[in-house]
């Protein structure tokens, strides 16, 4: 699939490539696994002297020789004599800088904790020391978040205050999930482009591997992640147990939960049998997998709160392949089609609220985006988007069918937000397929 988007991240790279030829530039990229950050730094550099290192779990001495090499083949940077410290290397890297602008790339950046701990202090003391008189474009990335997040916002940690610049890639926009399906499917429907978001969340990788299969509607997409060679299989576990480490068993219970509609703390304690609640902080604040949801418009201190999962692809696993794992071990793949397709419109419902919230929040000029619901949850809103420069209100009702929204009983709803939507021209509005 042909590299798409990615514009403003380009544009910033370019900026600190030109800015590191005056002064030495120290970034770190992140985000999730599959969401392209090497394919970015890959276009970005085009054109460009750099060097692209991959560290992997090896010898300390064996990885040197690895990138003694790649230093030979991009950069023309022969090191005489055997260097077997990391330490060592990364020093001759400064003093080439010193004398040759270029930008260096650590992918897996995270991976030295396991075969030279010790390596991210080096880096501290080399970079403080060079830093002024080299010219160099150090970029360094990886996926595991919360362990790059201790590494470089940690106080404690050697690294702590050295970045110049930090990227966090984000999934791919609605209109670029459309310009890739629209490239492949020119008559799409909106049920393919609901599908596509369902299933990708934007996600790069997930976008081409569907793709290339020739999965390019709705159900070919469904019969291809369900085959015997699915990656969605094995995906979930593959992206969380290295973050999770021994306690991933009630993490992906807490997942579960959440992906089937348990969203508040009470339900999740009760069918866990255990207080959560550092559970739930740590799969927010230490992984960012999920959010906390609140009414528009309540106060900061509620606790009228609603757990949902913010990485679309997983809450596709959680809902519906975590916990069907025995009919993927015993090869009952059609069955787990089955399962699927009886659970599709309820779940692509409730997808399809934020799919228009993403898609309102692209398209127009709003400052604030959410739902509302009471604490009973007898009275809910889908979406309330304001913009509070111009003190106009669009508050909507999302449903797959159009004939099944009714404005007039959205209007009264509205009324018991009345003294908070005072002040603002309040536009009602239903939303369905047929709006996508």
């Amino acid at each position: 699939m042909k590299f798409y988007d990615r514009t403003m991240e380009i544009q910033l790279l370019d900026t600190l490539a030109a800015q590191s030829e005056r002064a030495s530039s120290f970034t770190l990229m992140t985000g999730r696994r599959r969401i392209g950050k090497t394919a970015l730094l890959l276009e970005a550099m085009k054109g460009k002297k750099y060097v692209y290192l991959f560290v992997s779990r090896k010898p300390e001495p064996l990885l040197c020789a690895q990138f003694q090499e790649e230093a030979a083949r991009a950069l023309g940077l022969r090191i005489f004599g055997s260097i077997t410290r990391l330490r060592d290397l990364f020093e001759q890297f400064l003093r080439f800088g010193q004398t040759e602008q270029y930008t260096l790339i650590i992918d897996e950046f995270q991976e030295f904790e396991h075969v030279a701990p010790a390596f991210f202090s080096d880096i501290q003391d080399l970079w403080d020391r060079y830093k002024d008189t080299a010219k160099i474009n150090f970029i360094v990335c990886g996926s595991i978040y919360s362990l790059l997040m201790k590494l470089f916002e940690d106080q404690k940690e050697p690294l702590f205050g050295r970045l110049t610049s930090k990227i966090i890639l984000r999934p791919f926009k609605i209109s670029v999930l459309k310009e890739i399906l629209g490239d492949h499917n020119p008559v799409y429907t909106p049920e393919d482009v609901l599908c596509f978001y369902l299933i990708t969340g934007g996600i790069p990788k997930y976008a081409a591997l569907l793709m290339e299969a020739g999965a390019v509607t709705a159900k070919k997409m469904l019969d291809t992640v369900t085959r015997q060679d699915s990656w969605l299989f094995t995906e979930g576990k593959d992206l969380l147990i290295s973050e999770f480490g021994r306690e991933y068993g009630i993490y992906f219970s807490i997942l579960q939960l959440i992906a089937a509609g348990k969203t508040s703390q009470s339900e999740i304690d009760s069918l866990i049998e255990k207080n959560t609640g550092a559970y739930l902080v740590n799969l927010e604040q230490k992984y960012s997998l999920i959010a906390r949801n609140k009414p528009l418009f309540s106060r900061p201190e509620s606790r009228n709160t609603k757990w949902k999962i913010i990485d679309n692809y997983l809450r596709f696993y959680f809902r519906f392949i975590y916990p069907n794992q025995a009919l993927v071990e015993m090869g009952k793949y059609e069955l787990l089609r089955v399962v699927i397709g009886q659970g599709y419109d309820q779940y692509s419902g409730l997808i399809l609220e934020n799919y228009f919230r993403d898609k309102l929040a692209e398209e127009t000029d709003i400052t604030t985006i959410g739902g509302w619901w009471d604490r009973k949850s007898e009275n809910e809103i889908d979406i309330i988007a304001l913009n509070d420069l111009t003190k106009t209100a669009t508050v909507c009702e999302v449903k797959r069918n159009a004939t099944r929204i009714n404005l007039a009983q959205l209007a009264v709803k509205a009324e018991k937000l009345k003294a908070e939507l005072s002040g603002y021209q309040v536009e009602f509005r239903g939303l369905s397929l047929a709006d996508m």
